[in-house]
């Protein structure tokens, strides 16, 4: 089993320990996605692309998470008018 390594999500809130773990392996992974981004850590890293996935979760409509690929590309069809 890989040992896990913690990461803070929110230094402001980590009095209460909020913390994920995550194996090693992601976190190496992390760090990379991290210093070719430009973040000043991999913390940074992982807060940033977990607000943008949850407000793209729970934006208005998007129907928290339901939302149907195919019916959004037959939608966008239909509104350049190439489908009925």
């Amino acid at each position: 089993m890989e040992k896990c390594t913690d990461l803070e999500v929110c230094p402001t809130r980590s009095m209460f320990g909020n913390k994920i773990k995550l194996d090693d392996a992601l976190y190496e992974k992390l760090k990379k996605c991290a210093a070719a981004g430009g973040y000043s850590s991999p913390e940074e890293f992982a807060l940033h692309v977990l607000e943008r996935e949850v407000e793209k979760l729970t934006a208005p409509g998007s129907g928290e998470g339901q939302r149907d690929p195919e019916e959004e590309v037959r939608k966008r069809l239909q509104g350049l008018g190439y489908l009925d």
